[in-house]
């Protein structure tokens, strides 16, 4: 039999044999043709997508037990807040030294002492000064001599017994005598002696009146010569003091020289006070961007050296902010939040920056709502609801 035949009749034979237990269709269609998928019946259920709550709504079931206020507008230019601190006028410290190397023999003032012009500080026990008035002794004992030389030249000059030339060596000589004489006199005045008290103690005085901020010395202590020596004391005056902050490059547009700003002391949180922006840095930190900002202002005898305050700078501009109630902000999570009425009996969420506070219990909104918009007169009770 031919190979071809002999498949043909084994695939009629299984055929014949299957129909005797299945279906008559079944063989049909499994000996005679493909069979189609269905791909809708196979494919997975569509996902059911549900849209997630807005957690910004809050329902209540009594919406009318919270009353709604609207809020008011204040017109007010933008303002810049940062920090400083309170650091001395250089050009107030003003150092106390000692030309006269030594040892030091009485101290009379410590750091922190309010001192006035002329008062004494410290008693110096100096070779110096010991030297200074041998030399002006000795220069007062020559100026004698060639004053008394200069006179008996005179006299043998007009009596022909020396030469003219004699006699104008020894004035020559006496006005020599005289000018070593002033030089030691002002030697000694610079070294600060009493010309009228011969000593080898000086006395150092206050040069001007203020507040001792640093002091290099102590009793017994050694007095060096100015090149490597520091100043004795520094005498600061506190009347008019500095303070520097560090302003941010993007806001460098707040601040202008001549310009003022309000000074909060965290100490005196009721004590505001007016500072003269006199200098701002021509270079800025390259770590941090930043630009040093000095303001000058009167000391009214409360600041005091480092301590942190807070500058507010004024834009040049007008902007009109939102004001609520102070109950209507609600401090939560280190934001300021208001609650707005969105309909059926429902209140939205909203976030919003907390200004300054305002005379009649009110609250300046810099951002996060506008004028005339209604928001819930008191937050804290609205929202103690919602968490019931």
């Amino acid at each position: 039999m031919n190979p071809m035949n002999r498949n043909r009749f084994v695939l009629i034979a299984g055929c014949m044999s299957l129909s005797f237990v299945l279906p008559l269709s079944f063989v049909l269609t499994g000996c005679g043709s493909k069979v189609q998928a269905d791909a809708k019946a196979e494919a997975p259920p569509a996902a059911q997508v549900e849209n997630e709550t807005d957690g910004s709504l809050f329902k209540v079931d009594h919406s009318e037990q919270f009353p709604v206020v609207t809020a008011g507008e204040h017109d007010t230019a933008p303002e810049l807040k940062t920090t400083g601190s309170v650091s001395a006028d250089v050009s107030r410290n003003i150092p106390v030294i000692s030309l006269a190397s030594g040892r030091i023999v009485e101290i009379d003032a410590r750091l922190g002492d309010s001192v006035t012009k002329g008062q004494l500080l410290l008693k110096v026990q100096s070779q110096d000064i010991a030297q200074a008035f041998s030399d002006y002794r000795q220069a007062m004992a020559d100026e004698q001599l060639a004053k008394t030389q200069l006179e008996r030249a005179k006299i043998l000059l007009d009596k022909g017994a020396i030469a003219k030339k004699d006699e104008e060596v020894a004035e020559d000589t006496e006005l020599k005598a005289k000018v070593t004489t002033e030089t030691t006199v002002d030697h000694l005045r610079v070294l600060g002696a009493d010309m009228e008290h011969p000593s080898t103690i000086i006395e150092i005085h206050a040069p001007v009146s203020g507040v001792i901020t640093d002091q290099q010395v102590t009793a017994a202590a050694g007095v060096k010569t100015l090149d490597n020596s520091p100043n004795l004391f520094t005498i600061s005056d506190l009347s008019r003091v500095w303070i520097i902050c560090d302003v941010y490059e993007n806001d460098m547009s707040f601040v202008h020289v001549g310009e003022y700003a309000d000074i909060h002391l965290n100490a005196y949180p009721n004590v505001v006070l007016k500072a003269r922006i006199a200098n701002i840095a021509p270079t800025l930190d390259p770590n941090i961007r930043t630009a040093k900002v000095r303001l000058e202002v009167d000391n009214p005898g409360i600041l005091r050296f480092g301590m942190f305050v807070t500058a507010t700078f004024q834009g040049m501009q007008r902007e009109m902010h939102a004001t609520v109630p102070a109950t209507a902000v609600l401090h939560m999570h280190d934001r300021d939040w208001v609650y707005s009425p969105a309909g059926k009996n429902q209140f939205r969420r909203i976030e919003v920056m907390g200004g300054n506070m305002l005379p009649g219990g009110l609250q300046e909104i810099a951002s996060g709502i506008k004028p005339g918009q209604q928001v819930i007169s008191n937050a804290l009770v609205l929202q103690a609801t919602v968490e019931q």
